[in-house]
């Protein structure tokens, strides 16, 4: 099998992880109690030793293949779709190191539970929020952004009138949406709700 084709495989897998993650994060919307409810059932799954350890593996081999992808295509990528591509995926490869290196940190270092408080308190805390607004912000359109490239180089038929191009840029408005959607869940619904101390940046 390529490289080219594991790190497309890989791809599928690590999509499918984001998929869930991020419809988890959406249910703040609701309320904060479902979206915990919710992560709790999910990681009855997600952190079985043997899953887990697929997924870390698929992730590191995701960052490791598409810097490789990244050094050999960036010249060539002429249309805004093929930048986006590279771009995008440099982006996701970068945001996947800081964040699970503070996962990490957070569970085993600071012993404490890495939930949504634990990634909401740097949104929700000036000054860091002038970093961390925009770094989860670009992150979630960064994915939706690979996700489209990727399927205007891939995808080859019409769908309801629409051409691949059109579709991707769809994709990308979808993308956008859900991206303002969430952050409005993970920011503003936050006024009033109490963020535990051991989550808190500043006292």
């Amino acid at each position: 099998m390529s490289k080219n084709r594991l790190h497309f495989l890989g791809g599928i897998i690590l999509a499918g992880f984001v998929f869930v993650h991020l419809s988890n994060h959406a249910l703040s919307l609701i309320n904060i109690k479902t979206h915990i409810k919710v992560m709790e059932l999910l990681r009855v799954v997600y952190r079985q030793p043997i899953f887990e350890s697929v997924l870390l593996l698929t992730v590191f081999s995701q960052i490791f293949s598409g810097l490789r992808l990244f050094l050999v295509h960036r010249k060539k990528a002429v249309t805004f779709f093929e930048k986006l591509q590279i771009w995008s995926g440099l982006y996701l490869g970068i945001f996947l190191i800081i964040h699970l290196s503070a996962i990490m940190a957070g569970r085993y270092v600071q012993k404490v539970d890495t939930n949504i408080y634990f990634g909401v308190a740097g949104l929700n805390t000036f000054p860091f929020l002038l970093f961390f607004v925009p770094y989860y912000a670009i992150a979630i359109l960064a994915f939706f952004g690979h996700l489209a490239a990727i399927h205007a180089k891939k995808m080859k038929y019409t769908l309801l009138g629409l051409n691949p191009l059109n579709q991707a840029k769809i994709l990308l408005l979808v993308g956008a949406i859900v991206t303002s959607l969430i952050m409005y869940g993970l920011t503003n619904r936050f006024n009033g709700v109490e963020i535990p101390a051991i989550y808190r940046l500043v006292e």
